[in-house]
Formats: C-alpha cells, sequence, structure tokens
C-alpha cells in the first residue's frame, strides 16, 4: 500500500524521552524463531495455504531486493509473474504479444542547484527546505503572493481552500498530529488535496523530519508518468522555521489565518532522467466461456513492487520486530517510537531472551523491505487465482483480467497508467477487485483506527473491505451475498471506507484507478500491523490459513459476477478522472 518509508532504529540503553506508546496486546515472540526459507513445493490448480506459502517465500526473498520500481529486483519479480502466465496458458495482454506492459515512467530527482530566495536571504535544500515530489505539472512559486494557512488539523484556525488559488500557502500543524508517521507533521496526502489549488503548499516542521528521512527522500523515485499535458499541481514542501520567518517577519503561530507575506524568488526545481530498469504492468486474460460476455472483464489485481532496500547503516532484525511491536504497532502509518531509559531495558531483556532461543540467529543483519505482506500477499493470491480458474474445465462466462500492476508505492503510476492506455476496451472492465496486504489480521494486529482514532485489531475472519458501494451499491451487496452463501463466514469491517477517515485508504491503493473511470471496485485488505513497510515484513510471519480463506472467498466472489448475466448497476457519482482523489 502506498505510502511514505519510515525506518526505526536499533535499541540502546539510555535513552530517556518519555515514551509516548505502550503495548495493548501480547506479542508471540516465538515467530522469531521461525525458518526464513522453505523447501518449495510445485503448485496445484486447488488454491491452497501450501501453493501460497511457496509462492511468497520465492517473491519476498531477499534476492528480490525488495521489488522496487526502477531496481533489477522489480524486474526478476515481474519476469516471475510473466513467465508463470505463460506456463497456466494464460492470453497474453500486455505489449506486442506478451504479458508486459511497458509503463512510460521517468525520475524527476531534486535539482540541487535550485535557488529560492526571500528578498536577500537564500535557502538550502535538504537543510533549510525538504521538497516532495508532487508531479510534472508543479506551480512556479517565482513571485506568487503568499499566505498563512493556520492550523491543520483545527478547522477553527484554518483558511478555506478556495482562499488560496495561485498562492504559496504556509501551514502549521498541531503538535499532536501523527498522519504523517512523525509527530507534528500530518498526512502529506490530505493537506496537498485541500490545498489543491494553491501554487505550493509549505508546511512548517523540516526540523521535525529525522535525518535518516532525508536520507531516505534523497534516495526515492521522485519521478511519474511522461505525461504529454501533466495536470497542473501544487508543490509541497517542508521549511523550517527561518523560512516562515523571512516570509512573514514573526513567528507563524502569532499570526491569523489568511496573513500575507514576501513572495519568494526563484523556483524549487528538478531534473529528468530515465530509471534504472524499465517497469513494466503484468497482464494476462483467461478467456470467457460466453460469445457475448466473453469481450467483458472482471479485473482482479495487485500491486508487483514494495520499496525496496534501506541504503542506510543495516539494523538487527529482532530489535526492529520487538521495538515496533512493543510500541509502533501500526508500523509506517504511526510515527517513530519514543522510548525511556526502562523501555529500553525492557526491550534488552526481551533480546537477549530471544536471542538465547535462537543462539543468536534473530540478530541477524537486515536491509532488506521484502514486503512480504505488502503485496506479495496479494501479487500471490493473484497468481493463485490465475492458476485454479485455467485449471477449471468450465470457464466463467465473462473473461477475467489479471493484472499486477507496478509502482504502486510510488503514486498508483503502474495503475494509472493502464487506465489511461487499457490494453482491452476500458468500459469493458465491468469491476475491479484489488487485493493488497491481504496476509495478517490476526489478534494482536493493530489493522487500522476508526474515524475517531479508535484501534481496530484482527481476528480469525477479518477482512477489511473498501469501496465496496461507492459506485455500485449492487457491487456491494454482492460480497456480501458471496460471503454469506457460500460460507465463507469472514468478518467484514468498514470502518476504513468511512467518509473523510484520517488514512485515507480508498485513495491509496491500485483500485482508485479504475474507480476515477467509473469501474465499481472493492480494495481487500487484512489490514496494518506492525512490520508494515518495515524491514520486518517477510513470509515467515504471515497467516497462511487466513490468506487462503481470504483468496478463496475473492475468487467466488469473481466467479459471482463474471457470470450474472448483467454488470454490477452504477448508482454513484463518477468521479472527475483527472481530479485529486479525497476520500
Amino acid at each position: 500500500m502506498n505510502h511514505c518509508i519510515t525506518r526505526t532504529a536499533a535499541v540502546v540503553l539510555g535513552l530517556s524521552v518519555a515514551s509516548t506508546v505502550r503495548a495493548q496486546s501480547a506479542v508471540d515472540w516465538s515467530v522469531l524463531e521461525r525458518a526464513r526459507t522453505i523447501v518449495a513445493k510445485p503448485t496445484s490448480t486447488a488454491i491452497s495455504a501450501d501453493d501460497l506459502r511457496s509462492r511468497l517465500y520465492a517473491y519476498a526473498a531477499d534476492s528480490m531486493r525488495g521489488r522496487e520500481l526502477g531496481d533489477i529486483g522489480n524486474v526478476k519479480a515481474t519476469a516471475y509473474l510473466a513467465s508463470e502466465l505463460k506456463r497456466m496458458g494464460l492470453e497474453p495482454a500486455g505489449d506486442n504479444g506478451t504479458y508486459l506492459q511497458l509503463v512510460k515512467i521517468v525520475e524527476r530527482p531534486f535539482d540541487e542547484t535550485s535557488v529560492v530566495r526571500v528578498g536577500d536571504q537564500a535557502f538550502e535544500g535538504w537543510k533549510d527546505y525538504v521538497w516532495r515530489y508532487a508531479g510534472a505539472g508543479q506551480r512556479s512559486i517565482d513571485g506568487a503572493p503568499t499566505l498563512y494557512g493556520g492550523v491543520w488539523g483545527d478547522p477553527a484556525k484554518m483558511i478555506s481552500r478556495d482562499a488560496v488559488a495561485g498562492k504559496v500557502v504556509i501551514v502549521t500543524a498541531r503538535p499532536d498530529e501523527m498522519g504523517s508517521g512523525m509527530a507534528g507533521l500530518p498526512m502529506r496526502g490530505q493537506v496537498a488535496a485541500y490545498f489543491q489549488k494553491a501554487a505550493a503548499v509549505m508546511v512548517i516542521g523540516r526540523e521535525k523530519i529525522p535525518e535518516a528521512s532525508i536520507a531516505g527522500y534523497k534516495e526515492e523515485i521522485q519521478g511519474g508518468l511522461i505525461e504529454e499535458q501533466p495536470a497542473p499541481t501544487a508543490g509541497y514542501i517542508y521549511i523550517n522555521s527561518a523560512m516562515a520567518r523571512a516570509v512573514f517577519g514573526a513567528d507563524p503561530s502569532t499570526l491569523a489565518p489568511g496573513t500575507a507575506g514576501r513572495s519568494f524568488t526563484g523556483n524549487i526545481r528538478y531534473t529528468e532522467r530515465s530509471i534504472a530498469q524499465p517497469a513494466y504492468n503484468v497482464v494476462g486474460i483467461l478467456r470467457g466461456s460466453d460469445a457475448t460476455l466473453r469481450n467483458e472483464y472482471v479485473a482482479i489485481g495487485a500491486h508487483n513492487d514494495h520499496v525496496g532496500i534501506d541504503h542506510g547503516p543495516p539494523v538487527a532484525h529482532d530489535s526492529t520486530y520487538v521495538v515496533n511491536h512493543l510500541f509502533r504497532e501500526q508500523g509506517a502509518d504511526a510515527p517513530e517510537p519514543q522510548m525511556t531509559r526502562a523501555d529500553a531495558e525492557r526491550v534488552n531483556l526481551l533480546l537477549a531472551e530471544i536471542r538465547k532461543k535462537t543462539n543468536g540467529a534473530s540478530a541477524r543483519i537486515d536491509s532488506v523491505y521484502n514486503g512480504a505482506d505488502d503485496d506479495g500477499s496479494g501479487s500471490m493470491s493473484v497468481l493463485e487465482m490465475a492458476e485454479y480458474f485455467a485449471g477449471q474445465r468450465t470457464k466463467p462466462k465473462r473473461s477475467m483480467l489479471f493484472i499486477w500492476h507496478v509502482g504502486e508505492e510510488q503514486g498508483l503510476w503502474g495503475s494509472e497508467y493502464f487506465t489511461d492506455h487499457p490494453t482491452v476496451p476500458r468500459e469493458s472492465i465491468v469491476a475491479e477487485l484489488n487485493m493488497d496486504m491481504v496476509g495478517r489480521g490476526e489478534a494482536s494486529d493493530v489493522t487500522g483506527t476508526t474515524k475517531d482514532g479508535t484501534l481496530i485489531r484482527g481476528n480469525p475472519a477479518h477482512l477489511q473491505l473498501v469501496g465496496s458501494r461507492r459506485l455500485s451499491t449492487e457491487l456491494g451487496d454482492w460480497a456480501e451475498k458471496v460471503n454469506k452463501d457460500k460460507k465463507h463466514n469472514l468478518a467484514f469491517d468498514y470502518s476504513l471506507d468511512a467518509d473523510g477517515h484520517p488514512q485515507n485508504i480508498y485513495c491509496r491503493s491500485d483500485h482508485y484507478s479504475y474507480a476515477r473511470y467509473g469501474i465499481p471496485i472493492i480494495f481487500f485488505t487484512t489490514g496494518g500491523h506492525a512490520d508494515y513497510h518495515q524491514l520486518t515484513d517477510e513470509p515467515q510471519y504471515i497467516q497462511y490459513d487466513h490468506m487462503t480463506k481470504v483468496a478463496s472467498y475473492v475468487r467466488d466472489l469473481a466467479v459471482d459476477v463474471a457470470n450474472a448475466p448483467f454488470r454490477p448497476k452504477l448508482d454513484k457519482p463518477k468521479p472527475d478522472p483527472k481530479g485529486a482523489c479525497q476520500q
């Protein structure tokens, strides 16, 4: 699932900052004794835990290098998917008779020669401000009017979104704001969506970003699709207090929202270059059995990428695992943990006990974001379904379109490209079923929060549905009916589908690229956990029986949609395909 990456440091004694988080549930530390490799077994046409385990241990192995877009590991992952589709005998639906659709992506790294001034005072990139890529159509800030937007998260102290059109808006955040995963900084997607008409959004808080995160931002692929006419977008920049004072001549916290400031001269620019390795969507078709309906498609998708390798100093795997599971239960959806000396001592005692049981093996050095759950679990579930359908003598009436999108982690690039340049007629896709992070959801996992911030925990039947009735009430009803009639007995949780939910899940995975064109979607996920976007998201921690149950359910729903006499009825307004998404 799309999100920024934050890194948990190794544990040491002597930390003195007051702890803000405490463990809420018992953790089974014996999982750290599990084997990291298995002997793979040949897969069969039945959807099984053994098949999913065999596939995922290979797909999320260290040798895949975290499958980051632009890295050879992602190329290896897409080659594996294509070879499996060929072995199964599915029809290729990529470019030129292949299973691969080339997604035209370039890198747009920060231009280190950029100069930004307020009057005679110059400001330096990465030191004074941190630029976050906002698209090829990023608007100019040179000479644009500036104003103070107020305090994000406090509606009474915010200007309206329409008041910032064409201007640089500078905002602060409440100290307890944690939407970005860092305390005191808001969730970038929400702020950008609210101020989408601005020339740029500047968030005061550069000082709150750890240097390890800055290093990660420099390494990230800041880029996107090659576009002839990119949509205008607001730049997004974190600035320090000195820049804010230079603009307003005062501490912004003393100002009224809407206060005008001095304009910037110069621009924050990027350069453009080709990515190191090609980016591919992987697409295959299982042709339907009905002479007419076979020209329509039920799309079943996942994303084939993850976030790669941490290029900073390696860390001890067990240390990261223990800290996150005690003090950072939502992984990257929670801020960096801050621990007391007593917390650190508790962790070190646990580590000593664990390392004794594992004969030191748990302390291995780690630097690979394997992405077993995100989204190895979804990718392998879709592949397992493809093999199931390929092995059936009687095919569904409509065709099945199996697709693995690239670049989801960078900003839904692969699904955006496919839906803008579909290899089947776009209007022939009757629904898209998206699977992203479907391998966890146990009782010890915090799988998200309700809109009011209450933690949600998993259970043996846990499955979250997002967007199931946002375009088609009928599709949402079918989802419930299949669960009941086929006796899957899954416990659906719709908490994260609430309008205005701060986690904005509806906009954060590939299904939205289809929904923006009016294609009914359902996003299936077992939710977050302490290993989300962490080095500890590895295959030995996946709940394979639960994953099998979810894959079997989505298969049955896909059959139901594929065999229905009519496509799911669209009874809700269509989004603007080029507009910003806000749940």
